[in-house]
């Protein structure tokens, strides 16, 4: 999905900003710098529908945002190390766009 600065850049905002879903995204990327989950626990904290989650988790899994260990139920996410090393890109994103 990144290849330099600039995409990722454009990604990123493409991925919180610029669609219907990225404040979706947003909740479920900061719920999980805080704390690993499964979509279970991801959906009752955040108070969403589990399939909801389960749809974003699976975008930001494909657009290597998210990775994962584990099977069925028992899957945890995490942050995967692009997401991790561009978490404040991702911030000063959100500020110019008046979300942060």
């Amino acid at each position: 999905m990144f290849r330099n600065s600039d995409s990722l850049s454009r990604s990123l905002w493409w991925v919180f900003v610029g669609t219907k879903g990225g404040l979706t995204r947003l909740k479920i990327v900061k719920k999980l710098m805080d704390n690993p989950a499964n979509i279970n626990s991801i959906s009752q904290s955040l108070n969403l529908n589990y399939r909801t989650v389960e749809h974003h988790i699976r975008f930001m899994e494909k657009n290597d945002l998210i990775v994962s260990e584990g099977d069925k139920y028992g899957r945890v996410y995490f942050l995967s190390p692009l997401m991790v090393s561009n978490y404040e890109k991702l911030n000063e994103l959100l500020k110019r766009a008046g979300l942060n």
